[in-house]
This record gives C-alpha cells, sequence and structure tokens, in this order.
C-alpha cells in the first residue's frame, strides 16, 4: 500500500497553513486538516481580530514558503517597541522607554498583519500548489504508529497513511493527545481581549505596551483604515473584567479604552469586533514521539507579550523543515525527530519560563509592586548590552543550536 502523502498536518491555523506551503514549496506531498473552515474576511463576524507581528526571523520563513510577496504590500512595519508604565496613582505615562530596531539592524523589528489576512493570503498561495492538498471541515480522531508510517484517523471516516505528522492542531491537539504526550499548564485568571482602533495621532510604526494593572495594554501598527491611523490591539485584565468589557456598550467601551492608552494617540474608536482569548502559559512534555512532530500551540502556548508565539512556531517549522530536507529518504524517523526535539526544547522552556514572568509582573495591582516593575524597566534599558540582548533574544536572532543529526 502506498503513502497518500508524506506528511499530514493536524491543524489549518496560520502556522498549519504556513507549514503546507512551506513544505510543498520545498517538494514534500502535504495533506493539511482542519475541522473549522477558515475565516478570510474582516468583516465577518467570527473573523479572528487578533494580528500577528512577523519578527524578522520569521521573513526567510514566508519567503521561502513562496508567502512574503503576497504579504508584504499589507505589512505595517515595527521599527520602535515602546513599553509605558502607568502604574502611578493615575493612568498616565510615568516611565516611557523605546527599543529602536536601528540599535541591532538595518530592518524593522518585524511587520504586523491581520490574522485573518494571514489566512487569507496563505491559502492562496496554497492553491498554486499541486502538491498540497488543504481539507477544511475535517479533523483528525485517531493516529496509529509504526517505526515505518503513521496512520491518521478523520473525522469523515476515512484514514491517511503518511510518513509523519505535524501537530499544529492548538492547545488542546488531539494528535498530541493521541501520541500520549503530556504538558504543563500554567493559569492565570486572565483573558485577552482583540480588536482594531482608529485614532487621529499617526502611530509611526511604533508598537506601544502599556503597563498598569492586570496585564499589558498592546497597540500595533496596522495600515492606515479610511485614511485614519489604525491599530491592533489586545488588551489582558483579569477574567470578569475582560468579558464585562467584551459586552460593554461601545461608547462606554471606547471611553474606557482610551483612558486605558493614556490618550497617546488621542481618542480611540472600535472599529471591529471585540474578541476574547483565554490567557495560558503550557508547554508540552516532549516536542515529537514516534512518526510525529508538534509545532505550534500544540507544543507551547504564551501570554501574548513580546510577539513570541507565532514567531517561536515558525522557528519550530524552519528547524523541522531543515532536517526533513537534509532527510528526505528518513522523512519523520526516531533519528530526525530526536534531533527535532533537542533543537527546540531548551528553547521554547526559556521562553515560556521568561514570558511567564513577564506577565506576572504585568499582572501587579498593589503599588509597590508597580513601583518594583518601573524599576526593573528603567534598570534593564540602563544597560546598553543587556538592553541588545534583549532585543536580539525577542527578534530570535540569538544563535541557535545545530539542528544537524549525526549518522
Amino acid at each position: 500500500m502506498a503513502f497518500d502523502c508524506d506528511i499530514l498536518i493536524s491543524g489549518g491555523g496560520i502556522a498549519g497553513l504556513t507549514a503546507a506551503a512551506a513544505f510543498g514549496t520545498a517538494g514534500f506531498d502535504v495533506i493539511c486538516v482542519d475541522p473549522a473552515p477558515p475565516v478570510t474576511d474582516g468583516t465577518a463576524a467570527d473573523a479572528d481580530m487578533r494580528s500577528t507581528a512577523m519578527l524578522q526571523p520569521a521573513r526567510a520563513v514566508l519567503e521561502g514558503a513562496g508567502l512574503w510577496a503576497g504579504l508584504a504590500p499589507h505589512a505595517a512595519p515595527l521599527q520602535i517597541m515602546r513599553i509605558i508604565d502607568a502604574g502611578g496613582n493615575q493612568p498616565e505615562p510615568r516611565i516611557t522607554r523605546e527599543f529602536n530596531a536601528a540599535e541591532i539592524s538595518e530592518r524593522p523589528f518585524g511587520w504586523n498583519f491581520p490574522n485573518w489576512l494571514l489566512r487569507r493570503e496563505i491559502l492562496e498561495r496554497l492553491r498554486k500548489l499541486s502538491n498540497v492538498e488543504f481539507r477544511p471541515g475535517t479533523g483528525t480522531t485517531t493516529l496509529f504508529t509504526r517505526t515505518s508510517e503513521a496512520r491518521v484517523g478523520l473525522t469523515d471516516g476515512s484514514r491517511i497513511r503518511c510518513k509523519m505528522v505535524i501537530a499544529a492542531d492548538g492547545r488542546t491537539s488531539p494528535m498530541r493527545e493521541a501520541a500520549g504526550i503530556g504538558v504543563t499548564t500554567r493559569r492565570y485568571g486572565q483573558k485577552a481581549l482583540a480588536f482594531a482602533v482608529t485614532h487621529p495621532i499617526a502611530h509611526d510604526n511604533v508598537s506601544t505596551e502599556i503597563h498598569r494593572t492586570g496585564g499589558p495594554f498592546t497597540l500595533v501598527p496596522l495600515p492606515d483604515r479610511n485614511g485614519l491611523p489604525c491599530s491592533a490591539v489586545v488588551w489582558m485584565d483579569d477574567g470578569p473584567a475582560t468579558a464585562a468589557r467584551a459586552q460593554a456598550d461601545i461608547t462606554a467601551f471606547e471611553t474606557e479604552m482610551s483612558e486605558r492608552s493614556c490618550y497617546l494617540f488621542g481618542p480611540l474608536r472600535l472599529v471591529s469586533p471585540r474578541a476574547v482569548w483565554p490567557i495560558i502559559s503550557q508547554h508540552a512534555d516532549r516536542l515529537s514521539g514516534e512518526r510525529i512532530a508538534l509545532i505550534a500551540e500544540a507544543a507551547h502556548v504564551l501570554p501574548p507579550i513580546g510577539a513570541q508565539g507565532l514567531n517561536m512556531s515558525l522557528t519550530d517549522l524552519a528547524t523541522l523543515l531543515e532536517l526533513a530536507e537534509t532527510r528526505r529518504e528518513n522523512l519523520g524517523d526516531a533519528q530526525m525527530l530526536h534531533a527535532y526535539h533537542k533543537a527546540r526544547y531548551s528553547d521554547v522552556l526559556l521562553r515560556v519560563r521568561g514570558i511567564d514572568l513577564l506577565n506576572r509582573a504585568s499582572q501587579a495591582s498593589s503599588q509597590p509592586a508597580r513601583d518594583l516593575r518601573a524599576a526593573g524597566l528603567n534598570a534593564l534599558y540602563a544597560m546598553g548590552p543587556v538592553r541588545k540582548m534583549l532585543m536580539q533574544m525577542g527578534l530570535g536572532t540569538a544563535p541557535r543550536k545545530d539542528t544537524q543529526t549525526q549518522d
């Protein structure tokens, strides 16, 4: 019996679709499945209103997958990362520190895109790849593996025989569970509210993260909308407060979010639906098993701080693709997948723990704790070498371990 494909990708989110484009462009036969058809219209009620900042290393992955040309016209550059502490008695900036990409690079830190638009452009690329099949409305149910193959049961009753399974099916990954790989999870009692706004004052390609209590209020540049500057917002706070804001009257909501933004960009106007997302920190106990590799939220989930989530996912993808290209005749074997786990696991743990600390600091509610957070920001910014190292780590440009297997 012949293989149905080289690689079965479980999950058609941004990471899974990008993986399909990357492996398809590299010449592998790919089937990608997802139980929910992707929403590619930003005006749809169930559109994903979050945005993703693609940091510098991500661009190489997107170029290799044939995606960058389609995305570039929609990119909003991120030249400066601005962190503001507004943790005083009044909701106003008391400390402002800016990290300029020019200190470490000729390029911006990255480029921001609405998530629904990313899905639209990636699907357009997949239509041009005859060796990639995307099956929306179909999920994965069972996994049976041997040393030489994997067989995956689908919700439509069919079964796929392949050389390797890539689990990109989210924080509750059915393929990770079927492979018997456990997870470690931390909950914060937080939720994130994601939406888009326009404002009268230009963002000047500056990403702004404002800390007060409950979690950061982050504005990330988007292309202008109807002639007005536009930003994507992620507002993290305690769960009940976030749920109430999601249902609040728009006028009252706009007043509250403008105050939370310290009116840095003037009055904010809501121009999208409001979406609520639970905040957790999670990592898989292993990133691979027999004939299966975990990427993206199947492997790690982080609070949305520092644009690490999807960029870590694309580093997963780049590492796995590099190994696959060097071992085409042994795609998905134990040696390759062990090398993948070894190459990525320590970096995943480092970033999960680092973002966990930052998020807990951002939740500070007492005045002494907020003062300590402000002092820490000042100290880190004042040390030039440390500041540059943090920017490089944030980009993911620090040297990573060799991913080559040894025969």
